[in-house]
């Protein structure tokens, strides 16, 4: 019984001496980590390796001044075909997609009664030129009097604009293509029963696109006829088209306080379809100005930071400094101010690094202290 107690005391000193070890590795490693730790020497800043980061430069690049604006493609005409009164379509004369001149017949409707007019108005025309013949040869010969001649002449006109107005009406029932354009998709076939106002085909002049945009009225002074512009639309991604300002409207919403302008842009293809929403940006011109790429900028709140490379006592420190930001323009953040061209700036994995830890520029040596270069070479001699 003695044995097996003094067994349990010896195995439970054991297991002490072999967590007080544990305990001082620890404390002994922290002291030796602790050297390259913050504070400079044991704890200090700019000790130790410290984190791998990458490093960009703080350059100078141009920014655009641009004004970005949405606004939706329309055609140079546009219009939608339809009929001003209820009738059979008898014939379709056009294919969706097809390209028509102006006044191409399109849809033919059925016109049986303006047909018969017309054929009435015909042969009350030929009565009326002989009633006005025969009149004007017996006036002649002092057979008739000349009050009948000219009875006959008038009915001889009210005949002929009776034909015309038939013939108008005859001409009612063709529906025509206003202007040159594109016809786009149609359902109409012929035996279709159309309604007026109802949308047979739609035809579209998409030579010159026009683009109407709002533009707030702080902008007004840069605006102007002839302007270059620039647009993008998202079915061709960042390609630009290039345009110019055509038309500024004469009045400014009272509600929004924007004025409306409009654009127009070549297209040449058909490449730009009325309907597409289109990113308009209007250049007021460039500036020089300090740049970091965007994955260097870590944004908090309503502002943001960046973390410049600096020199400690044992190396390389990163230290946060609050940044103002402008226009991001092809990957890059324009800085209002915080920072000067080339200085040096962690580009990458900021999330991991904390103020003035110490960091290791990727594909660099360990940058030593000024006061350590000045002993290398004392410690040679010796």
């Amino acid at each position: 019984m003695i044995r097996r107690h003094l067994f349990l005391v010896v195995a439970a000193a054991v297991l002490g001496l072999m967590i007080v070890a544990a305990i001082l590795r620890v404390a002994f490693a922290g002291d030796e980590g602790g050297a390259g730790g913050p504070g400079g020497g044991r704890g200090g800043p700019g000790g130790g390796r410290g984190q791998a980061v990458s490093e960009a430069v703080v350059t100078v690049r141009p920014f655009s001044d641009q004004i970005n604006v949405l606004g939706v493609a329309r055609g140079r005409r546009s219009v939608n075909i339809t009929s001003n009164t209820s009738e059979l379509i008898t014939a379709v004369l056009f294919s969706d997609g097809q390209r028509v001149a102006a006044g191409a017949p399109l849809v033919q409707l059925q016109a049986r009664e303006e047909d018969a007019s017309i054929i009435q108005a015909r042969a009350q025309l030929a009565q009326a030129q002989r009633e006005y013949d025969r009149f004007q040869d017996l006036a002649e010969r002092g057979i008739a009097p000349r009050v009948s001649a000219e009875d006959s002449e008038t009915a001889l006109e009210t005949a002929q604009a009776t034909l015309e107005a038939a013939e108008a009406r005859r001409g009612d029932r063709m529906i025509r293509a206003p202007f040159a354009g594109t016809l786009g998709l149609s359902t109409v076939t012929p035996g279709t029963l159309i309604s007026p106002g109802a949308v047979i085909a739609t035809l579209d002049d998409t030579s010159v696109i026009r683009v109407d945009f709002p533009v707030p009225e702080r902008y007004l002074g840069v605006l102007r006829q002839g302007l270059p512009i620039v647009a993008t639309a998202d079915a061709y991604g960042q390609e630009q088209f290039a345009g110019r300002i055509a038309l500024i409207d004469t009045r400014i919403n009272e509600t929004t306080r924007a004025v409306t302008a409009r654009a127009e842009f070549p297209n040449p293809g058909g490449r730009i379809r009325p309907g597409m929403l289109m990113r308009v940006g209007i250049q007021q011109g460039q500036r020089q100005t300090a740049s970091v790429p965007e994955a260097a900028i870590q944004y908090q709140g309503q502002g943001a930071f960046v973390y410049r490379i600096a020199a400690g006592e044992r190396g390389s420190v990163a230290q946060r400094v609050t940044v103002e930001t402008g226009a991001v323009e092809g990957g890059f953040v324009e800085i209002i101010s915080g920072l000067n061209a080339n200085d040096r700036v962690v580009g990458s994995g900021l999330n991991r690094i904390q103020p003035n830890a110490p960091v290791t520029v990727a594909g660099a040596g360990d940058q030593a202290p000024a006061g350590a270069r000045a002993a290398a070479p004392q410690a040679a001699t010796r």
